[in-house]
């Protein structure tokens, strides 16, 4: 039925026409004769014409959307899309997306009004043109403007996409243009909804992505807050069982200091940060044990105001600067040496540096760089680019680690 009225249209425009014509011939003052007969000639072919299109119009909407009514039929189609997205990012996607079109030209993209605009015209090679002409009875052959409006409504948007022929609304009374219009906003929802779905699921990606690693991450730290170095715990065990029969009050010493250590390495259950305040206490235990080890040949220095131990960080970041410059740095040095460490606060956040006069970097590869490693890694996951950590050579011998963490907390507790 809805084909029935299509074609019905298009000879009622035609009747129309040759009415008025007739009408104008009347008009004519010179004119005293009938209607010419090659202008009712004319009059017909057009006719003729316009039902070829119309019929090819006809297929090929069917083909495109697969129904045929009132919506479908029309030279001029609209579209709504609803896109999850700010309107900023709904516009690049948009206008990458009719920039895509082929035979596209004229595009014109206004990010102030949220607009884009373009043409699409047919190839301007002569052979490609009949070729078209002779597959669509030269149906396409009028160029086809696109718009498309981007609304912002509340964190998201709405696209509307308008396609319609290059031409007076009048003219599609008499030249249906073969389901062009349809075909290229069919194809704008159909592109939107697949750059979407990419987007979406590269959104889901990244998001397992990150879970995946801040799991793993939280793994690692758990058994590293979990466990105790086991030569570490044996190495000390034996020490204060000597101390026992030679110096009774500093093996005493020694086992208050590892109490308080491992009372203080235990792992958080609730996953929240811990204060450089009781990181500080966390690794003055392990170097004391240290120092009634090495005895004179470890001094250590510190140097953290008070107002920075309240700050919030990462546990077990100071205890691994720490760890490394006694073992890479000051127990190989025949004599030992001293280890500083320092903070500050300010307004752009907490400044950290644990540094030694020991070894340096050494040639021979000491050390895995395990522990510096997941140390850079914790950083990105629970800061991004807020944090840094640098590592360098210490003036005039060994090494200093700066880590610097914004005051205001990570993105996860």
């Amino acid at each position: 039925m809805a084909s029935l009225k299509f074609l019905f249209r298009i000879v009622v425009a035609w009747l129309a026409a040759l009415c008025v014509l007739l009408v104008v011939w009347s008009m004519l003052d010179w004119n005293r004769g009938d209607f010419p007969l090659i202008f009712t000639m004319l009059w017909f072919a057009g006719l003729l014409m316009s039902l070829a299109r119309g019929l090819t119009h006809l297929y090929r909407v069917r083909v495109i959307a697969g129904r045929i009514d009132g919506e479908t039929v029309s030279n001029r189609q609209r579209r709504r899309v609803e896109v999850p997205y700010p309107a900023d990012e709904a516009f690049a996607v948009v206008e990458g997306i009719i920039r895509e079109l082929p035979h596209v030209h004229d595009v014109h993209a206004v990010r102030g009004s949220l607009q884009v605009r373009a043409a699409i015209r047919a190839p301007h090679d002569e052979a490609t043109r009949l070729r078209r002409v002779a597959k669509y009875h030269a149906a396409l052959d009028r160029s086809t403007k696109v718009f498309a409006t981007i609304t912002p409504v509340d964190g998201s948007c709405s696209v509307m996409y308008v396609c319609e022929p290059d031409s007076g609304a009048w003219t599609d009374w008499f030249k249906p243009d073969g389901g062009a219009s349809l075909e290229y906003v069919e194809t704008l929802v159909r592109a939107t909804t697949q750059r979407l779905s990419e987007l979406r699921n590269r959104e889901r990606a990244d998001v397992r992505q990150t879970a995946m690693e801040k799991e793993l991450t939280a793994a690692q730290l758990g058994l590293l807050q979990a466990q105790v170095e086991p030569h570490f715990l044996y190495n000390t065990l034996a020490s204060a069982q000597e101390l026992v029969r030679t110096d009774p009050a500093r093996a005493d010493r020694m086992l208050g200091h590892l109490i308080d250590y491992l009372r203080r390495s235990l792992p958080r259950t609730d996953g929240s940060l811990s204060t450089l305040g009781e990181e500080l206490e966390r690794s003055t235990a392990w170097l004391e044990i240290m120092r009634l080890r090495m005895g004179e040949r470890l001094t250590v220095h510190t140097d953290v105001p008070t107002e920075a131990m309240k700050v919030p960080m990462p546990s077990m970041m100071l205890q691994t600067l720490v760890e490394n410059a006694i073992k890479h740095g000051l127990e190989p040095k025949p004599g030992g040496g001293g280890i500083w460490i320092r903070a500050g606060v300010d307004g752009s956040g907490l400044s950290l540096t644990v540094a030694d006069d020991g070894m340096g970097f050494r040639s021979d590869g000491a050390g895995t760089g395990i522990g510096l490693k997941n140390l850079r890694e914790r950083l990105r996951l629970m800061y991004g680019t807020a944090a840094t950590f640098a590592i360098g050579n210490n003036f005039p011998h060994g090494v200093a680690a700066t880590i610097t963490l914004p005051v205001t907390g990570a993105d996860h507790a």
